[in-house]
């Protein structure tokens, strides 16, 4: 699997977020390689998008997100759960590509058993999950997304008419932007009716 160049993460958000639907996620684990293919995304674009974490401005949590494109972002949620985003765009500007969900294809029974579930809809079809599937945290924050542990591997594109844009999941400000991205009719989407 060839991991996907630096520079493909420094294209506008948009682009990103739509291909890199298909696109393998790949992690290295115990002698193990665990992959996954991405079904959804969501993109957070700049200080002026009001559901991303950078809205606020520069913060040591953002930190990562201000930085060169193809890093990992990888932060802590209700107490409970990390997501996994992808910075992009040019260094100085915060924006990143949240990995919604993905179809696992490699490595299987790891995922199996760091989620404790045996129905494989479930290893990865939301962002909580998918760190969980992938045990992702923040020891792997600021990793570079082109190289092991973890990277995201080149695969076909997926032509633009299989592709559903949706108003993003969980936020109460931004909602009017159609900034998340799905392959049509998957069934490891997170929230496959959301509109």
């Amino acid at each position: 699997m060839i991991a996907l160049p630096q520079q493909f993460y420094a294209q506008d958000t948009i682009t990103v977020a739509k291909q890199l639907l298909g696109k393998l996620l790949v992690r290295h684990l115990n002698g193990e390689v665990l992959a996954a293919k991405i079904v959804e995304t969501e993109a957070y674009i700049g200080e002026d998008d009001p559901a991303c974490h950078a809205a606020r401005g520069r913060t040591p949590r953002t930190e990562i997100m201000y930085g060169p494109p193809g890093f990992a972002y990888i932060y802590f949620i209700y107490g409970m759960y990390f997501c996994l985003n992808a910075v992009t765009e040019a260094e100085g500007f915060p924006a990143a590509v949240l990995i919604r969900a993905a179809e696992p294809v490699g490595g299987l029974e790891q995922m199996r058993r760091l989620r404790r579930v045996k129905n494989d809809l479930q290893l990865a079809n939301g962002p909580g999950k998918l760190c969980q599937a992938f045990d992702l945290n923040r020891d792997l924050n600021g990793a570079p997304l082109t190289q092991p542990p973890l990277y995201i591997a080149d695969s076909p594109v997926v032509p633009s008419d299989e592709i559903v844009a949706t108003s993003r999941v969980g936020i109460s400000a931004g909602k009017s932007h159609l900034w998340r991205f799905l392959i049509k009719n998957n069934r490891f989407a997170s929230h496959p009716n959301h509109r």
